[in-house]
């Protein structure tokens, strides 16, 4: 018997290495991994998957280039107007973590919209990283935690402070492309998440990879630090 997460993150690696494999450029790597989001996206929802949080924009990648950074945004925002209608009839609720208010006004218009017109789905929470880290995550969760009267039970205070108070801990965290790193992804949430690691580039990662993950992950015998 398969036992199925709960809650799957992904960290979205590869595509600029499928766009060199291949020599194309970098941003046809982004957009065939747009293509990879919606794949696995639909593939969760057939899975029965509660929620999928996807690392798409780290505090770091302001680092490259301003073009790049440009399409990225422009790719978002084509995605989810996009993908609006797909939402709604699929049962999907959007929702993003990270700072958001660095991010271009007309994209986080457009991200207001999609969590107010999804914000009552109950099928599939999407969750998008978007300047997102986990650092940057917890040093904003300390500052709340600063302004206000000390808790009781500073754990749970801490949690309620965190972008991702409103779901639960990833059960598993995937990276493609064959990294292992978290990358300043999650890591206060994935304490005791499993790590999956696949060499397979983003833009070719498909329902069964997914399949494949959530196998090994059913494999394993999670102890949470019991015996």
């Amino acid at each position: 018997m398969i036992n199925t997460p709960r809650h799957i993150a992904i960290i979205m690696d590869g595509n600029g290495r499928w766009a060199k494999e291949k020599h194309l450029p970098r941003m046809k790597g982004h957009a065939a991994g747009a293509e990879a989001v919606r794949r696995t996206v639909e593939a969760c929802r057939e899975l029965g998957i509660g929620y999928l949080t996807l690392f798409a924009f780290s505090t770091e990648n302001w680092k490259r280039s301003k073009s790049e950074v440009k399409f990225l945004f422009s790719l978002l925002g084509r995605f989810l107007v996009g993908e609006k209608k797909n939402m709604l009839k699929n049962g999907i609720k959007f929702s993003v973590i990270g700072d958001v208010s660095a991010l271009p006004e007309g994209l986080v218009k457009k991200i207001n919209a999609i969590k107010t017109v999804t914000r009552n789905m109950d099928k599939l929470t999407l969750t998008l990283a978007l300047n997102y880290g986990s650092r940057n995550e917890i040093a904003r969760a300390v500052k709340k935690l600063l302004s206000a009267k000390p808790p009781d039970n500073i754990e749970k205070a801490f949690a309620d402070a965190l972008d991702t108070k409103d779901m639960p801990d990833p059960d598993i965290i995937i990276r493609s492309s064959g990294e292992m790193r978290l990358s300043n992804f999650l890591l206060y949430q994935g304490a005791y998440s499993e790590l999956y690691f696949t060499d397979t580039l983003w833009p070719d990662f498909g329902k069964k990879d997914l399949v494949k993950a959530i196998k090994v992950y059913s494999d394993r015998d999670r102890r949470f630090g019991g015996y």
